[in-house]
């Protein structure tokens, strides 16, 4: 059994991002500059935003942080969204979910620029994806398809089973899978709540991708020997014992899967560390696009 491991895989990828911040300062061009917006004052996301910020700074990225209160109106945040599309000093920026209750979020997501859309949110962006066009890819499900490639996984003519169908994870991950190329060319199911016999599926999976947010949720009885498991689930549950007060899980049961899978990520330290780094490869991307209209 190999674990996944996408902390030192993220580190790596951030390194070779560096390298080429350092290409493009070299040539006395500016660095890459990425914006997050962040509406209110959710504890996950703060952590989150903080770390993207971080990272971005370590690359030599420039970021900048809009932190908005909680009573923030949706004309006021798509007003600021406005700003942000304007700025050509900025290659892209994100919109940190989730939004006060009373934001409209689809309204915001398509009020994003597709071309600074580095979360891969934008329906543009999607459906480009869908077609196999060039895009930006959520960064998640990129995380996760760089890691398959880098970690040499064989995929073709595979069994995959995502586990979840949202739009951020579950939908996009099932079409990256299914497309032609290497990582790709999976025979793909997707499963969710109304999915009958999921035990059944599950076990005639080669790769399984749990998107559920659901602890545990993936036993050992779901899954067969030698089986890739790749665990997006992030969830904090209470422990008492725990210095914090909690404890990050996944959706699958590490302990006892970890027994039959011949790769598995952890959580944390899988999946998380390289949708940052693939937010900032996104980003990357941008300038090098903006680059082009420079000339």
């Amino acid at each position: 059994m190999t674990i996944l491991d996408g902390k030192k895989l993220s580190e790596e990828i951030k390194q070779e991002i560096t390298q080429e911040v350092k290409k493009i300062t070299g040539q006395g061009k500016r660095a890459p500059h990425l914006a997050a917006v962040l509406v209110g004052t959710d504890g996950a996301s703060l952590t989150y935003v903080g770390s993207k910020v971080r990272s971005c700074e370590k690359a030599g990225f420039k970021s900048t942080l809009i932190h908005l209160s909680e009573d923030t109106t949706q004309e006021a945040l798509l007003n600021k969204i406005e700003e942000l599309n304007a700025d050509k000093g900025l290659d892209g920026f994100i919109v940190q979910l989730p939004l006060p209750k009373h934001i409209d979020e689809q309204t915001v997501l398509e009020a994003v620029n597709p071309q600074k859309d580095v979360d891969g949110f934008h329906p543009e962006n999607f459906g480009r994806m869908v077609l196999g066009m060039e895009s930006f890819i959520p960064a998640t499900p990129f995380g996760i398809m760089e890691m398959l490639k880098r970690y040499e996984i064989e995929t073709s003519g595979k069994h995959a089973v995502v586990i979840g169908r949202s739009n951020i994870v579950g939908r996009p991950i099932s079409i990256l899978l299914s497309n032609k190329g290497e990582p790709g060319d999976c025979t793909v199911t997707l499963t969710h709540s109304r999915t009958k016999n999921l035990k059944e599926i599950t076990k005639s999976a080669d790769i399984i991708v749990s998107a559920l947010g659901v602890p545990n949720f993936v036993t050992a009885d779901m899954v067969k020997e030698g089986v890739v498991v790749i665990d997006v689930g992030i969830t904090r549950v209470k422990d008492e014992t725990a210095k914090r007060g909690y404890v990050i899980t996944g959706d699958v049961n590490f302990e006892e899967v970890s027994a039959k899978a011949s790769y598995i990520t952890p959580v944390p330290g899988g999946v998380g560390p390289m949708t940052i780094a693939m937010l900032l490869k996104n980003t990357l991307l941008s300038r090098y696009r903006s680059m082009k209209n420079e000339k």
